[in-house]
């Protein structure tokens, strides 16, 4: 199988998940649980699958943002709400949210069987080195009943087996957090500015980091990568691509080819909802 498939699910599967860092039920839910502020709710959401950790575990997890932002949510979270509650309120959002959107679709069949198909892909997803997929493969899977729910937490699985993954290729491009979000803000991929506001980092700390990925040949005067800095970057997500292979292979091309068809047309309504608001779902650096 072309590694390039784990990109393209990616693509297509991920807004059925990313959704629940920008859905007003989510800070809602957060909020009835005793979390305060959006920023700890995002924090704590998706690391409670680990338990109670500290802030440097969330820090290391998460990667390229800024500690100190972490600092003031983790541990402070937990006092306010244990992660079982936690992750049942990021449950009831997820529940809540997807209801709201599609409708309908969340009873058909197709539906049943795009959870099926996501399912399956997660088997052949193994623990070894990926820590925040390891928390969240923990959890009980949700009831047959709510296809939507299986379908969302089976990309929950997948995105993350991904995200550590591609972690693992940062780290072995000696790249720091804020290296990683200076290169990709200098693909031109995303608004200027908004990597660097989302992970909370200081005009002399994002300076810092060009001046350091600068110093490699990869950042033109301008701004944009060079020819070395775009081949690194390729790079980097190529073997991200072949890290999360397994987890597709297993699914096989057709039925990879059948889960997209079918995701395809949700993923577009909850984008095109995301986007009316000014979100993004790329959180891959």
């Amino acid at each position: 199988m072309d590694p390039s498939v784990s990109r393209r699910m990616l693509r297509t599967l991920e807004p059925v998940h990313g959704m629940i860092y920008f859905v007003p039920e989510g800070h809602e839910t957060y909020t009835a649980a005793g979390l305060k502020g959006r920023r700890m709710g995002y924090f704590a959401s998706r690391s409670a699958a680990m338990g109670p950790v500290p802030a440097e575990v969330v820090i290391a997890t998460f990667y390229n943002f800024n500690p100190d932002l972490v600092r003031r949510a983790i541990p402070e979270a937990w006092a306010l709400a244990s992660p079982s509650r936690v992750l049942e309120a990021r449950l009831e959002a997820a529940d809540l949210a997807l209801r709201r959107m599609l409708g309908e679709a969340i009873r058909s069949r197709e539906m049943t069987e795009a959870a099926e198909l996501a399912r399956r892909a997660t088997e052949g997803c193994r623990p070894e080195g990926h820590p925040l997929y390891a928390g969240h493969a923990s959890l009980p899977w949700p009831s047959p009943s709510d296809p939507h729910l299986v379908l969302w937490h089976a990309q929950t699985l997948l995105r993350e087996f991904r995200g550590d993954g591609h972690i693992a290729a940062l780290v072995a491009a000696e790249l720091t957090g804020i290296e990683a979000l200076v290169v990709h803000q200098a693909t031109g991929e995303l608004a200027p500015g908004v990597l660097q506001i989302s992970r909370a980092w200081s005009d002399e700390e994002w300076a810092a980091g060009e001046a350091s990925i600068r110093t490699r040949g990869w950042l033109a005067n301008d701004g944009t990568l060079t020819e070395a800095g775009r081949q690194s970057r390729e790079e980097t997500e190529n073997l991200t691509d072949r890290l999360t292979l397994r987890c597709w292979e297993l699914l096989g091309e057709q039925s990879c080819t059948r889960l997209r068809e079918l995701v395809r047309p949700w993923s577009r309504t909850i984008a095109e909802q995301a986007l009316a608001g000014g979100l993004t779902f790329d959180d891959e650096d």
